[in-house]
């Protein structure tokens, strides 16, 4: 009898929550995705800002996934909303938790058109429409707050001084950054504290908190499959989309310039989504959601500078053509800096003279 055979796939090795992502080929043909969840505390080395936690509300709770896949009312909640969960046999040991996931077949997120994009757009609206009641045990609270001020990246950066003025002028990042992005994003420094408190106050939902390309597969039937439940919990209505939009860029699974299609296409799918499970917030609230998620990434625009000078890059664990990347990323960071002019305005504390000193 021959013997099964394993292919580890694409995954964050610096998670301590994650110890192997792999698909398992059984002798008779068939597959299943094994993931490993490391308990809290297994994990002696590693990036700090990649630690996992013992406790259920922390955003990077080390067995939260296991939790999502047993819960049935979660599943009945995706159930008519065009999204899925991959069908999942959960083992619990001493040190670990081994999930056995269905293999999904369909289309990667990667190989998206903008109509794949556009279904899991407006899936996420409809599921959001209805968050249950109450919100579940194992749940993630206060995410953005918490991820977003835990990652590196040197913000003294973004100041006046030859430091920075050096790193600025690094020739990866001079010969592919648009001229106003630093004065842009020192703006949206400026409004951090601003934008998390719009981001806490807005409507609550429950969140997948990781949606973006790689984690969705569309199914040949059209429902779009939802994976990598690791962070999910509370979040703002409009949150989900505004990290699925920029994220599909950053790690280069879509095109910068195409970037501003893919908002055009799936922010109306999101909010028709929304409106047609129930929702009655206003629109506003959603667009600030999408908007000041911008906040989310104030972190990577200083951790890129930094790394603008060593000799390999990589974008998602992969190896990336520097130029391109640093391109590619630039223009995704001024499309983040139009968003937080926009959420600033929607909530009454723009500047009406920034745009001219920002574009």
């Amino acid at each position: 009898m021959p013997a099964e055979q394993r292919e580890t796939l694409r995954f964050n090795p610096n998670n301590a929550t994650t110890g192997i992502v792999e698909r398992v080929h059984a002798p008779d043909g068939s597959t299943r995705i094994h993931k490993q969840l490391r308990r809290a505390g297994t994990v002696l080395t590693g990036p700090a800002h990649w630690a996992s936690s013992d406790t259920p509300t922390d955003w990077n709770h080390w067995a939260r996934e296991a939790a999502v896949y047993t819960d049935p009312r979660l599943r009945a909640g995706l159930t008519g909303t065009g999204l899925d969960l991959p069908a999942a046999e959960v083992e619990h040991r001493e040190l670990s938790i081994e999930l056995w996931l269905e293999d999904v077949h369909g289309t990667a997120g990667g190989d998206f058109t903008l109509d794949d994009h556009v279904a899991a757009a407006a899936g996420l609206g409809r599921w959001q429409a209805r968050p249950p009641h109450p919100v579940p045990t194992w749940a993630s609270r206060g995410f953005l707050r918490a991820y977003s001020t835990s990652r590196p990246g040197d913000l003294s950066l973004l100041g006046d001084d030859a430091e920075a003025d050096a790193a600025w002028a690094q020739p990866l990042i001079r010969d592919t950054w648009p001229a106003h992005l630093r004065a842009g994003w020192r703006r949206l420094l400026a409004h951090r504290e601003d934008l998390l408190g719009l981001m806490e106050q807005l409507p609550r939902t429950l969140c997948h908190l990781d949606a973006w390309v790689s984690n969705v597969i569309r199914r040949p039937t059209g429902e779009v499959v939802l994976l990598d439940w690791s962070f999910a919990g509370d979040g703002a209505v409009g949150e989900d989309l505004g990290n699925y939009l920029p994220d599909a860029v950053f790690d280069l699974f879509w095109p910068a310039e195409r970037l501003v299609e893919l908002e055009a296409a799936c922010w109306p799918a999101y909010l028709d989504g929304l409106r047609a499970g129930g929702w009655d917030g206003s629109e506003r609230e959603a667009r600030l959601g999408v908007v000041a998620s911008c906040v989310k990434y104030a972190w990577l625009l200083p951790l890129l500078l930094q790394q603008a000078g060593d000799g390999e890059h990589a974008a998602y664990h992969r190896r990336a053509d520097a130029e391109h990347l640093y391109r590619q990323r630039g223009a995704a960071l001024s499309h983040l800096v139009g968003w937080c002019e926009e959420a600033l305005d929607l909530a009454g504390c723009g500047d009406p003279h920034a745009a001219s000193r920002t574009t």
